[in-house]
């Protein structure tokens, strides 16, 4: 890549509005859509609203600058309803009808697995927030990139965390999902190799109470419980859990005890309670910039990464001379010399995992999450 391209490519990774790209009318083609499929509604919509606003700040940021290569930025918004039937009918609009080029932001891992097939069938990219591990080992033949961390390096890390705090017995609670077996399989190797012990109950999602499925749990007289549910169920457990008097460590990660937590349960029930969550670059450029636009002190890690997706797909389309695709994305994506997005430094493996990623870890305190690391 010459040098007038490589800055070409990182004013743009910039996004200010003094972008040095090809001197064509923004009327010279049409808008390049890309697709952004969120939950707006349904059990994981606690993040939908942020993200699509994120996404907008990033189409707007590469419009101000000049488009890619002088064509807009057109984003197109569906929501997938927290369900894998409901995902499947809107990609398949964004593809056929609207003729995307990527989907970006799908987030619980149930509608990417579904809509993943549909996307490399059809050379769509496909960008995603989800973490199970399962999605980058389907045949996508490089049409999936996640910039999330995988559920295994999740569960890794939130057993890590309870035996630091001095957990020697943890118990993993989570609903029937794609990667609660996975949760638990991680969570009781990384337990064995510590010298400690672990056990995992997987329940049945939206239920009025967990309490026979606390009661079951406690039996096994856990030092830490970790939540692995999403915030309607997490609450409920809480709340049976509390109602049962147990007062020891109680973790879980961001889908599912987070400020909509906090928010939904008396302070009481809550307090104490710990989160990990995949965090935000909050020293990069592209992060200060985004709070800025969005006007808010803080942002979710899912509402920073699929500002990173718009961002990435324009980037590596500016690269590609031919018309833009899904296969011009995923050609490109690896040579952008680099991207320090608001998510974190957006550098792909082979099979489309992410590299590297940070990870906060807040406690609820005085009804209020209260970040005490990032790592």
């Amino acid at each position: 890549m010459d040098i007038k391209r490589r800055q070409t490519l990182a004013t743009l990774a910039a996004g200010t509005a003094s972008l040095a790209l090809p001197r064509f009318a923004l009327a010279q083609g049409a808008p390049v859509r890309l697709g952004v499929l969120i939950p707006l509604t349904g059990s994981t919509s606690q993040f939908g609203a942020s993200m699509g606003k994120a996404a907008a700040a990033a189409a707007d940021e590469i419009n101000t600058a000049g488009g890619i290569n002088g064509r807009k930025v057109e984003l197109v918004v569906e929501d997938d309803q927290s369900n894998p039937e409901a995902a499947v009918r809107a990609a398949r609009k964004l593809i056929d009808v609207d003729h995307v080029v990527a989907i970006c932001g799908t987030y619980a891992s149930s509608v990417t697995s579904a809509v993943a097939p549909l996307c490399w069938e059809s050379k769509t990219m496909l960008m995603t927030a989800s973490g199970a591990d399962s999605i980058t080992a389907l045949p996508h033949h490089g049409y999936i990139v996640r910039t999330s961390p995988t559920s295994s390096l999740q569960g890794s890390r939130i057993a890590a965390f309870a035996m630091e705090q001095g957990a020697k017995k943890l118990a993993f609670v989570a609903p029937q999902t794609p990667f609660s077996q996975l949760y638990i399989d991680v969570i009781t190797a990384a337990a064995k190799h510590s010298g400690a012990q672990a056990t995992g109950l997987i329940y049945e999602d939206k239920k009025g109470s967990y309490r026979s499925e606390v009661d079951r749990v406690l039996k096994f007289q856990p030092d830490a419980i970790l939540f692995g549910g999403y915030v309607p169920d997490t609450s409920v457990v809480m709340k049976d859990l509390y109602r049962a008097g147990y007062n020891k460590l109680r973790a879980g990660l961001a889908f599912g005890v987070n400020q909509k937590l906090v928010e939904a349960l008396p302070a009481d029930i809550s307090e104490g309670a710990w989160a990990l969550t995949p965090s935000a670059s909050v020293n990069s450029q592209a992060y200060k910039r985004l709070i800025a636009k969005l006007k808010v002190d803080a942002l979710d890690p899912y509402s920073c990464q699929v500002f990173d997706h718009i961002h990435l797909a324009a980037l590596s389309l500016a690269m590609s001379k031919s018309e833009p695709s899904g296969t011009s994305i995923r050609d490109n994506i690896r040579k952008i010399a680099r991207y320090d997005g608001a998510s974190s430094p957006c550098e792909f493996a082979d099979n489309g995992d992410v590299k590297g990623v940070f990870f906060r870890y807040e406690q609820i305190e005085g009804g209020k999450l209260v970040t005490r690391k990032i790592a």
